[in-house]
């Protein structure tokens, strides 16, 4: 483009000398014949033909004044060519440098995205371990402090130095127990040789030695034997189901009154336990306790409560290794009851006895709590005062006042102190409602994406059934209406 551009200033270039030099020929060409006609007439006035060459001399003069505008323009065009293509040059060459750097950042962007992209992965990962650890660590904190206030040493304020105190304060009181309870073993012994008799025919309850000698602890185990079958046989998760023959039931064997209580003949041999039977009201909230007399040299029992299912399946509660057992809402339509095995002080262990709870009937609710809960359902609402368990900006954990407010469709939990918002979910599969062990006044609500609460009713454990069954009615009720709703 810029060649032809030249070319044709060239082509105007010559077409202007031309006629300029048409025009200087046509001047001269008239200068002569003026002056020929001056020389030939002489009668033409000289004015005039001065004038005429005058304006011929100013026209060669401007002719040639153009002339060399066109040259010095021709010039400059040139040169602003020349400028051009250079800047042109530089133009293309500043494109691809932008270009190299442009491939280079988004390279680079890349990279990063890649970098930040697995960052990412392993921060959600580590988000879910830290969820998973917090889980644990609500479920740990709410089964530590149900078992310090069992015993009567929860702490004031909910932390590790004050948990590792009480704990430590707790095991002084269970060692000095055991120990105390083997010294009046001792002495029983003595007395037994003394006397040259059985002490136990003085037909002792077998609850005195597990209230008043050894310590009652809901861990299991602790203070009766290095080794506890029943502790063995539900190691791993404490819904672990065990299939029974049906001969279970009838193991614990009924006396002549019909009563429940196992009986056994002195014709047996080894520790044993007679009259065994179940004392208490067997409703959720109600306190069971297993007792009898021992016999034939008995020192030692242990003792597991068992929660017996339809489909003739059992499961070893999980920290009912006492004589004493509270009723929960796990319980209710369940067949509940407590196994013994007496020891004596060789560490021979006897024939084990079992005895079911409500005279082998399914555990039911009370008039008084069945109908509380039939008045939730058909008011489609509840509320209960609760205290929640909540982590504080120092990374400490209090117990906190909270509502709970429960639906048809689903369940709020609400801070009083604040009045924020804890917990807003509808009813799902996942929704669970936990009661752990011991006899704390405490459950755990796991909501659907994972997260876990621990709640306590302030030691009233008939309250935390009501609320558990209200809740699990809710639940059963509005996974109903969803599945008829898809159907």
């Amino acid at each position: 483009m810029s060649s032809g551009n030249i070319t044709m200033n060239g082509h105007k270039e010559n077409e202007i000398q031309q006629q300029s030099s048409e025009f200087a020929s046509r001047q001269n060409t008239e200068s002569s014949s003026v002056s020929k006609s001056v020389k030939g007439k002489d009668h033409i006035q000289d004015q005039e033909t001065m004038e005429l060459y005058s304006k011929a001399k100013s026209q060669e003069k401007e002719i040639q004044y153009l002339r060399e505008q066109i040259a010095l323009a021709s010039i400059k065009e040139s040169q602003s060519l020349n400028e051009k293509y250079a800047l042109e040059r530089k133009f293309s060459e500043l494109r691809m440098a932008l270009d190299e750097k442009q491939n280079e950042a988004i390279t680079s962007a890349s990279n990063e995205l890649a970098r930040r992209k697995g960052d990412l992965e392993v921060n959600l990962n580590l988000l879910n371990e830290l969820k998973v650890a917090e889980d644990e660590k609500h479920i740990f904190m709410s089964s530590m402090l149900g078992i310090l206030g069992e015993y009567g040493f929860l702490p004031h304020v909910t932390n590790a130095s004050a948990l590792t105190n009480s704990i430590k304060h707790l095991h002084d009181q269970l060692q000095l127990k055991i120990r105390t309870s083997h010294a009046r073993l001792r002495e029983l012994n003595s007395m037994i040789g003394n006397d040259g008799r059985n002490v136990f025919d003085k037909r002792i309850p077998t609850t005195t030695f597990m209230n008043d000698q050894l310590p009652r602890s809901s861990m299991g185990g602790h203070g009766f034997s290095d080794y506890n079958p029943y502790i063995e046989g539900q190691r791993g998760s404490d819904t672990t189901r065990m299939t029974t023959p049906d001969t279970d039931r009838s193991f614990a064997g009924h006396n002549a009154m019909g009563d429940g209580v196992a009986s056994f003949g002195s014709e047996e041999e080894g520790p044993g336990i007679d009259s065994f039977q179940i004392i208490g009201e067997a409703k959720p909230g109600g306190r069971l306790l297993g007792c009898g007399y021992p016999v034939r040299g008995t020192s030692l029992c242990m003792f597991q409560w068992v929660r017996h299912y339809p489909d003739g399946t059992r499961q070893y509660i999980e920290g009912a290794t006492n004589p004493d057992y509270v009723v929960t809402a796990d319980d209710v339509d369940q067949l509940i009851a407590v196994e013994c095995i007496p020891m004596d002080e060789q560490g021979q262990q006897g024939d084990i006895v079992r005895i079911f709870a409500n005279d082998d009937n399914k555990i039911t609710c009370d008039e008084e709590m069945q109908e509380e809960i039939d008045t939730y359902l058909s008011e489609g609402q509840a509320t209960f005062g609760v205290q929640t368990l909540i982590q504080q900006l120092d990374s400490s954990e209090n117990w906190e006042p909270t509502t709970i407010i429960l639906w048809r469709w689903g369940f709020r939990v609400k801070v009083e102190k604040t009045q924020a918002m804890l917990i807003e979910e509808k009813y799902s599969e996942d929704v669970l409602i936990k009661i752990p062990g011991g006899h704390s006044a405490q459950f755990v609500l796991t909501c659907s994406n994972g997260s876990s609460y621990p709640f306590s009713t302030n030691k009233d454990i008939r309250m935390r059934e009501t609320i558990v069954l209200t809740m699990r009615i809710f639940q059963i009720k509005a996974l109903d209406e969803k599945r008829k709703g898809k159907a």
